[in-house]
């Protein structure tokens, strides 16, 4: 498969058009860093649903969390990953995403973790077009850092 070419406009410029605004990159609440670079790719630590130091809300999916307010986390999530790809590299320097993977605090019974991860990738696809489509995991569990709901690691490859 060939990498999709580079957008007429930046990354950047692309975020503003659509009135998206990165947030400051989440501090690591372990031992860890946002982001590394290996080669071509750019692997970001999972990242949770915080909104200016702290979790926007707490709970599983399925239970005290709907799907929809699971999604937005998850769009949230992909945000502050894109946050932590251009503090360590800057955006622009992007080909495309290549994998999602979220991981969803699930109550017992909840197999709704593909349209919870939905909220990442559709934001993907809004910002980078074809060079957005990824390959992607959703992944319930029991228990994710802090009691969030949701947390998302994005793969890019840089041009």
């Amino acid at each position: 498969m060939t990498t999709p070419a580079a957008p007429a406009q930046s990354w950047h410029a692309r975020l503003a058009e659509l009135g998206i605004r990165l947030p400051a990159v989440a501090s690591p609440v372990a031992a860890y860093v946002p982001a590394v670079r290996a080669g071509s790719l750019v692997f970001t630590s999972g990242q949770l649903p915080f909104v200016d130091g702290g979790l926007r809300r707490t709970g599983k999916v399925g239970g005290s969390v709907d799907v929809e307010a699971a999604a937005a986390d998850a769009k949230l999530c992909a945000l502050n990953a894109l946050a932590a790809i251009d503090e360590l590299v800057g955006l622009d320097s992007v080909a495309r995403v290549v994998r999602v993977v979220g991981y969803v605090a699930s109550a017992e019974g909840f197999t709704g973790q593909p349209r919870v991860v939905n909220g990442a990738s559709e934001l993907l696809g809004r910002i980078f077009g074809e060079a957005g489509q990824h390959a992607r995991s959703a992944v319930g569990v029991a228990e994710l850092p802090l009691g969030a709901p949701v947390e998302v690691e994005l793969t890019v490859e840089l041009r």
